[in-house]
């Protein structure tokens, strides 16, 4: 007889369930992007014909040295100006704003007036296509703060291993056990002694250990020696370490962070520190030289690939405040107001009178780095004295670092003497006297 087929198999049940589960999940899926896609549909017809990606980079650009999206700065903010102008009018706007108020636009005059008449710098460069990629890039609504989700710690959440104090009653447990076993050992050798008839109470003609430790004068003679020169050791090395600050990180008055300025912005160190060029010392940068970037930087943005963790974003703008307050810039009104007030900074690395140090001589004439002596301050949230600054630390350095005379008139005569007479190719700076003691003192 043939065998027929059986139609309610293992197989095509499966099959039947994947498919429906399928049919729902397709269903639901389009239920979510329905919402969406009508939300994306709205904001491109709100936004007008543009590519709010292409906006963004000619934003940054071209307009984002005047203007926020979202706050006043040399110009008014830019979120949803497009709803507030005509579109033909934007473009003669955007083009050449001085032609249009001098042709005597009512709205134009009066925009001018409200940003105390400050010219805008005209783009007749820009195509109507870029400026609807900007308007498209302005149109976008504003994105709300994500609050991250902390899992406690300690808890399942943190990993689904055991608590602290699950862990720490374990051991007290066995702590408990081991006590209980040592006393029922001795209990037990008590017992037998008493059965053998041992009397364990009774002390022999023995002496203790520091009465023969006492009576050898050779072992006390060698101990007493041992004391000393250990007293010595360690004394010595903690009258070194004063006047040590190697570590030191005071809090500032204004949290200034190396790692956003220097590491991530890129900032170099002699734009602040311009003194270091040409002085003996580095100098305090002038709250003027922050001016430059934050009186257009009013508020922390960062990005995603930021690289400040210690803080929060609402830390660093109030930390700008700070400094507007000090210098009495109002940002609301883009102008001094004239009420300053005077900031103490902590210092950090101070050397003593008697050393004599050129920052100039260092960094101009022998070409270090900044971060050959005070570290890598890109990676500084706060910052700090790397190195210990002793004298030990200057002679090793300048055993080690070679000078550098290509294209130094300054060592060419010097270097060929001293190169002869050393029979080297390279010379250190202590080849050249670095190690004299009337360098460093006078």
């Amino acid at each position: 007889m043939k065998k027929v087929g059986n139609h309610t198999s293992f197989s095509r049940i499966l099959f039947f369930c994947l498919a429906l589960s399928l049919s729902f999940s397709l269903a639901s899926f389009a239920q979510d992007a329905a919402p969406a896609a009508d939300a994306g549909q709205e904001a491109t017809a709100s936004a007008g014909a543009g590519d709010p990606k292409k906006g963004k980079e000619l934003f940054n650009s071209l307009c984002a040295a005047c203007h926020k999206l979202d706050a006043k700065m040399t110009g008014p903010a830019l979120r949803g100006v497009a709803d507030k102008h005509d579109r033909e009018w934007l473009y003669k706007w955007i083009h050449n704003s001085s032609e249009l108020i001098k042709s005597g636009d009512a709205t134009a005059v009066k925009l001018f007036a409200e940003n105390n008449n400050q010219v805008m710098t005209p783009f007749p460069q820009l195509s109507t296509g870029d400026i609807d990629d900007i308007l498209a890039y302005t149109s976008e609504p504003k994105a709300e703060p994500q609050v991250s989700k902390v899992s406690p710690v300690g808890g399942e959440s943190a990993g689904g291993g055991a608590s602290n104090n699950l862990i720490l009653g374990a051991l007290v447990l066995v702590l408990l056990v081991l006590i209980v076993m040592l006393v029922l050992v001795n209990s037990t050798l008590r017992k037998v002694a008493a059965a053998n008839g041992v009397d364990v109470s009774k002390k022999g003609n023995t002496i203790s250990f520091w009465q023969a430790y006492a009576r050898n004068q050779f072992l006390v003679l060698v101990t007493t020696i041992l004391l000393l020169l250990s007293g010595a050791y360690f004394l010595y090395g903690y009258l070194m370490q004063i006047g040590v600050d190697q570590g030191y990180e005071p809090i500032q008055p204004i949290h200034f962070s190396h790692k956003i300025h220097a590491g991530e912005n890129g900032i170099d160190c002699k734009y602040c520190h311009s003194s270091a060029r040409v002085s003996k010392t580095s100098g305090i940068p002038s709250l003027n030289v922050c001016m430059n970037c934050h009186k257009n930087i009013s508020e922390f943005t960062g990005s995603k690939d930021s690289t400040y963790v210690e803080y929060s974003k609402e830390f660093y703008t109030a930390e700008i405040q700070k400094l507007y307050d000090a210098v009495g810039w109002d940002k609301t009104a883009q102008q001094y107001t004239g009420k300053t007030k005077p900031v103490k900074w902590v210092r950090i690395h101070n050397l003593p009178d008697f050393v004599y140090f050129n920052h100039s001589q260092h960094v101009s004439v022998a070409g270090v780095e900044c971060q050959k002596c005070h570290g890598p301050v890109e990676t500084f949230e706060i910052m700090k004295q790397n190195a210990p600054l002793t004298m030990g630390w200057c002679i090793n350095c300048h055993r080690e670092t070679n000078v550098k005379v290509e294209g130094n008139d300054y060592y060419k005569k010097i270097h060929d003497e001293l190169a002869k007479k050393y029979g080297v190719q390279k010379l250190t700076a202590a080849n050249m006297g670095g190690t004299e003691c009337g360098k460093c003192h006078y």
